[in-house]
């Protein structure tokens, strides 16, 4: 069971959250201290097993027909582990959300609630934002976004010009990636009866929809000024990764897993890009902030 729940919540990816949480809240000027440790290790293990566990329960269905499933992009749970999952998703995150609220302030509440909204919705009903198209890649990509943005809120940091064009391109960023990886699984969905924005805009329009919000993501960036514009070039490896599958159609759709694939390194090297830029620059981050 605890090999399932490990695999369920996708360890190659806990990086994707952890990581937001940790940069915002010292570029806000937060210390090395309590809320950095409780933080980062919520938003790396508990967060992911609720955020994954809740959505291979309730994609059961949809998975059994899914050849990705079944390794690191998701576990197949067998049905006896479908309520183990649910009770150790709210278990393994209650301490830590109880001490975040403890060290946090009305502000940080909020978005704390928003997030973990967002992970509950996304995938459980009666909300299951996942089969509303378009709404699917929003809540998605505030599993990502708001990590950082919470931790701003936590440190009490000023939203300037430079921090939401950051959290803006972040936001895009994350819907973007959504929108591209819910194409490779046109096929399972449809045959499951869920909708996304994938199987209701068709695999050619999602794909250059994804491209565009990149590109977007990477032009934003340009408004948190200098240094943290070079940011926005952390877009191209994306846009060469999706480009190649703008010509699919809804019977092809499959092939975009070539590309989706290749996002698990390009997340890594991404990230090792944007922590020189952090270490580089750090001490100027509160100020930007």
């Amino acid at each position: 069971m605890i090999a399932e729940l490990l695999r369920s919540s996708r360890p190659l990816s806990w990086i994707n959250t952890a990581y937001p949480f940790a940069a915002a809240w010292l570029l806000a000027g937060g210390d090395v201290g309590a809320e950095l440790i409780v933080g980062s290790l919520f938003f790396l293990i508990p967060y992911n097993l609720a955020m994954y566990g809740i959505n291979d329960v309730f994609d059961y269905a949809s998975d059994l027909a899914n050849p990705r499933k079944g390794g690191a992009e998701g576990a197949l749970l067998d049905t006896s582990l479908h309520r183990p999952t649910l009770i150790a998703s709210g278990v393994f995150a209650a301490p830590f959300v109880i001490v975040l609220v403890a060290l946090g302030n009305p502000a940080s509440w909020a978005v704390l609630a928003v997030s973990l909204l967002a992970v509950v919705a996304y995938s459980a009903p009666p909300l299951r934002t996942k089969e509303i198209p378009v709404l699917d890649s929003v809540t998605s990509s505030l599993h990502f976004v708001t990590p950082a943005a919470y931790a701003v809120a936590l440190a009490g940091g000023e939203v300037s010009v430079a921090v939401a064009c950051a959290l803006g391109a972040f936001f895009l960023w994350g819907m973007a990636s959504h929108a591209f990886g819910a194409v490779q699984d046109i096929g399972p969905d449809r045959a499951a009866g869920i909708s996304s924005i994938a199987t209701a805009l068709g695999a050619r329009l999602t794909v250059r929809i994804s491209l565009a919000l990149w590109a977007a993501a990477g032009v934003l960036m340009l408004g948190a000024g200098w240094p943290w514009a070079l940011a926005g070039l952390l877009a191209l490896p994306y846009l060469l990764a999706a480009a190649p599958h703008a010509r699919l159609t809804d019977e092809t759709a499959a092939r975009a897993h070539s590309g989706w694939r290749h996002f698990l390194w390009i997340n890594y090297v991404a990230g090792a890009a944007l922590t020189l830029l952090l270490l580089e620059h750090r001490t100027i981050a509160p100020s930007a902030v």
